[in-house]
């Protein structure tokens, strides 16, 4: 079986029937919880589990699909173009949103963790939780986090936002686009600027835009602000 099972189609389409999963059991339950990364990874965990597939199997056999995060990824400017005017105009509202984000992003992490007695390691592991992915962990490996502590407490945080954002939003009775894609894009990344292309085309342009302005400005104030409160 693993011979048949290790190898890159089988893991390519593994991940692809366990998101078409996810996304049919929302469809048809709509329920907001069962978001479809969440299905999706707990089918995939369970595959690997029951066959005994190591991780890192099943990591080189989608070794594709992490090539395409990138063109992805610069796929979401053809949404920021199509918005260019309207980012223009909300510009320094949207720099002075992120700025502040990031900063209680990273103090907040700092002050739970301060009460609770967490160790250094810890807050350096999670004061980057709401950057993207591989920033973050870049980030990590320059202060001293735990890797798979951030990787978690990443995906922990994009999966969170994008099934609780938009009622939050709705909640707080933030109907401004500009302000909704803000929102998503500095709380939780990728996954949740895919649930705010849901949600509106300006949502998720500037969205997608709070992505790479959030990993720039953490990736400078971290250290600072690290220095700053003694986390060494």
């Amino acid at each position: 079986m693993n011979g048949i099972a290790c190898d890159m189609p089988a893991m390519l389409l593994l991940t692809l029937a366990g998101y078409l999963l996810g996304v049919f059991v929302k469809r048809r339950s709509g329920i907001s919880l069962l978001h479809p990364f969440i299905t999706a990874m707990v089918v995939i965990i369970g595959v690997l589990l029951i066959f005994k597939i190591p991780y890192h199997t099943y990591k080189e056999g989608n070794r594709l699909l992490d090539f395409l995060l990138g063109p992805c990824v610069v796929a979401l400017a053809l949404r920021l173009y199509d918005n260019l005017d309207i980012v223009r105009k909300n510009l320094a509202a949207i720099l002075s949103a992120v700025l502040a984000g990031s900063i209680v992003g990273i103090l907040g992490v700092w002050a739970a963790a301060s009460l609770s007695g967490a160790s250094a390691e810890f807050i350096k592991s999670l004061e980057v939780k709401s950057v993207t992915a591989p920033v973050a962990l870049d980030i990590v490996s320059l202060t001293g986090g735990s890797a798979p502590l951030t990787a978690i407490s990443v995906v922990f945080t994009g999966v969170t936002g994008a099934v609780f954002g938009p009622a939050v939003l709705k909640l707080l009775k933030i109907t401004d686009p500009v302000a909704r894609g803000v929102a998503m894009g500095c709380s939780a990344h990728g996954i949740g600027t895919g649930r705010a292309i849901e949600l509106g085309s300006i949502e998720g342009a500037v969205s997608g835009l709070c992505i790479v302005l959030m990993a720039f400005t953490t990736s400078l104030l971290v250290p600072l602000l690290n220095s700053l409160l003694g986390i060494s």
